[in-house]
């Protein structure tokens, strides 16, 4: 049995693309400016949040794997450097708003974020600062969805949150095919067995075998982090059974 979790600790998972206009690179104001008042509102609620970003706005170290010339634990490190450029952001803009954060990353830089400790990081949450987990889990060949899951295991987080730009899961990619229907709920086998792409093979494992729910959801809509932090039902949402 999962140990006793927070209702209102979650873990959102927020791409690196989420962060820059589309189909730029970079950071955007605008962009994270949206993203930083939404997890505002939902602390503002009561909401420990803690929050895994990732790079791909500035790195994809898969894509630069690919090419051959470098190799993919050095482009996995390149990514896991871009995580922290976004986290430090992140939390710029969230303290501006008025609320206190903190930069926790899976690899050593003491002068930008503290190292990731489970223990501090739970303490933070439970002082309602907000926590932003970067590089990852700290090691080449695993995702950053794969770091969200572990993180929001160890933080004994009551969901995982997966930001993305539909509204749900489909049966297929409703920008393809007009024809595909929405999922209001699914259990994590049949995600796994319809390779629906929720999150990687890794990631959606470790959250069934731990019994951590998991909502994918349109972050564009405004209120719809802190509609899940009160309880809400939106988007698609992933279980064990």
């Amino acid at each position: 049995m999962p140990m006793s979790r927070p209702k209102n600790r979650i873990l959102l998972k927020i791409s690196g693309e989420s962060l820059a206009q589309p189909g730029q690179l970079g950071i955007s104001t605008e962009e994270l400016t949206v993203i930083a008042k939404e997890i505002y509102a939902a602390a503002e609620l009561g909401g420990e949040i803690a929050v895994v970003v990732g790079g791909g706005n500035i790195v994809r170290g898969a894509k630069l794997a690919a090419s051959g010339i470098i190799h993919q634990s050095t482009a996995d490190y390149m990514g896991m450097l871009a995580t922290v450029m976004n986290g430090m952001a992140l939390k710029e803009v969230i303290e501006e708003l008025g609320r206190p954060a903190r930069v926790m990353s899976a690899i050593n830089v003491p002068s930008v974020a503290e190292p990731f400790i489970r223990a501090r990081a739970v303490r933070h949450l439970e002082k309602g600062r907000v926590v932003v987990l970067v590089a990852g889990t700290g090691n080449p060949f695993f995702t950053t969805d794969t770091c969200a899951s572990l993180r929001a295991i160890e933080l004994n987080a009551s969901m995982l949150l997966k930001a993305t730009k539909v509204d749900g899961i489909y049966s297929a990619d409703p920008k393809v095919n007009p024809q595909a229907t929405r999922f209001d709920r699914l259990t994590f086998a049949s995600a796994i067995e319809q390779k629906l792409g929720v999150m990687d093979l890794t990631a959606l494992t470790m959250c069934m075998e731990h019994d951590l729910p998991v909502c994918v959801f349109d972050y564009r809509v405004a209120g719809n982090i802190k509609r899940v932090v009160s309880g809400e039902r939106i988007g698609t949402l992933v279980t064990k059974s």
